[in-house]
């Protein structure tokens, strides 16, 4: 089993966990890394090794608060690599976060949900503003 992945947060990569043990595959916080492909690239890997022997669910969770156009293009990455989980008779869901009101985030997840092949719930939650 591959060694969990366990990326903190900073001001312009996101908090990435991919844990099999514990079954937590999460990615939270900004995506405007300078080389998203270099970024991406481990988490991939990692992803790449799981799908070949997935848990029997997996449910991966985006709560990005904001991403730019090519951190966009790793995450549909990812997401291809996980439409292959179901192939091995595993379910997967991924769950789209968004803050109230944080319409962009919305739209962006309805985008890649009508092309992807999983199943994909959007959530809002509420805002932390009062």
């Amino acid at each position: 089993m591959a060694e969990p992945i366990n990326l903190e947060r900073t001001k312009n990569s996101p908090e990435i966990i991919l844990d099999k043990e514990n079954a937590i595959f999460k990615i939270s916080g900004r995506s405007i890394v300078e080389d998203p492909k270099e970024f991406y690239t481990p988490v991939y890997n990692w992803l790449e090794e799981y799908v070949k022997a997935p848990l029997d669910r997996t449910n991966f969770i985006i709560d990005l608060e904001y991403f730019n156009s090519s951190s966009a293009r790793q995450i549909m990455e990812l997401i291809m690599l996980l439409e292959k989980i179901p192939e091995t008779g595993n379910k997967v869901k991924v769950s789209w976060l968004y803050e109230e009101g944080d319409e962009m985030s919305r739209e962006r997840g309805d985008e890649i949900k009508m092309v992807s092949k999983l199943d994909f719930e959007i959530k809002e939650y509420p805002s932390e503003d009062y």
